[in-house]
């Protein structure tokens, strides 16, 4: 399992969210490729990016951040946020960026994700699934930055795409992003176990390196960690076993 640094970035500023709220937010000292450049120097060969301001507008806004990243490090990026277009897409694979993270458009608008599946390879695209459990504890996809619930169930969406070769998926269970409780461990390995083509995302809860422990015994391909790391939760030395550079 391979560990995935995360930023989100709004006004120009790195912060965390507690559980997608806006009005809950922590503010980072140190800008984007400063705290980049820190986890590449720790081994990290991947890096997510979460524009806030491109969630909330509709379209990419910290591009030129991101384009400062990937000139200053050796790092895959890939990066999520308002992107509803091809044109949002293109312009971030021009700007260098190695995947794009789609979520609610891939909910809202099947058909015209499952065409970019197509047209840029599932090598190229993330579907970012962020769930709640409902009263059963089944998995259910919400939408518009976590604030719209559907009655998609999680493994439906996933199979909806597996005609068009769906590789890539992040799924967070929103109550646990933020929190620092832990990841949804049995959520991470029923996604394996039922799914086991997708190289899952396992993203939300991450507070220590035995939460890493446990996360890779799921079958999750890669773990996606902000708070942890900014908060200084997790040392180097701990984050080798899944850093490919380290």
């Amino acid at each position: 399992m391979q560990l995935i640094p995360a930023i989100d970035v709004k006004a120009g500023r790195v912060v965390r969210l507690f559980q997608g709220k806006f009005d809950a937010v922590t503010d980072y000292s140190g800008d984007g490729v400063t705290i980049a450049k820190r986890y590449a120097e720790f081994g990290a060969t991947m890096l997510h990016v979460v524009d806030l301001d491109g969630a909330a507008n509709g379209a990419p806004t910290n591009t030129a951040m991101v384009r400062n990243i990937i000139d200053a490090t050796d790092m895959d990026v890939q990066v999520g946020g308002g992107i509803r277009s091809q044109q949002d897409a293109l312009r971030l694979f021009e700007a260098g960026v190695t995947r794009v993270v789609v979520g609610s458009i891939a909910i809202t608008h099947a058909s015209v994700v499952a065409d970019w599946l197509i047209e840029f390879g599932p090598e190229r695209i993330v579907l970012a699934l962020d769930i709640n459990l409902d009263e059963h504890g089944v998995p259910l996809v919400t939408t518009h930055g976590w604030t719209q619930q559907t009655n998609r169930r999680l493994g439906d969406v996933i199979a909806s795409y597996s005609t068009v070769g769906l590789r890539h998926v992040l799924c967070t269970d929103v109550s646990r992003d933020g929190a620092m409780t832990g990841p949804n461990v049995e959520l991470y390995r029923q996604i394996a176990r039922t799914h086991p083509s997708i190289a899952l995302q396992a993203s939300g809860g991450v507070r220590n390196a035995d939460d890493l422990a446990t996360l890779a015994t799921t079958g999750a391909h890669a773990a996606i960690v902000g708070k942890a790391l900014l908060d200084g939760h997790l040392t180097p030395q701990e984050l080798t076993p899944y850093l490919p550079a380290a």
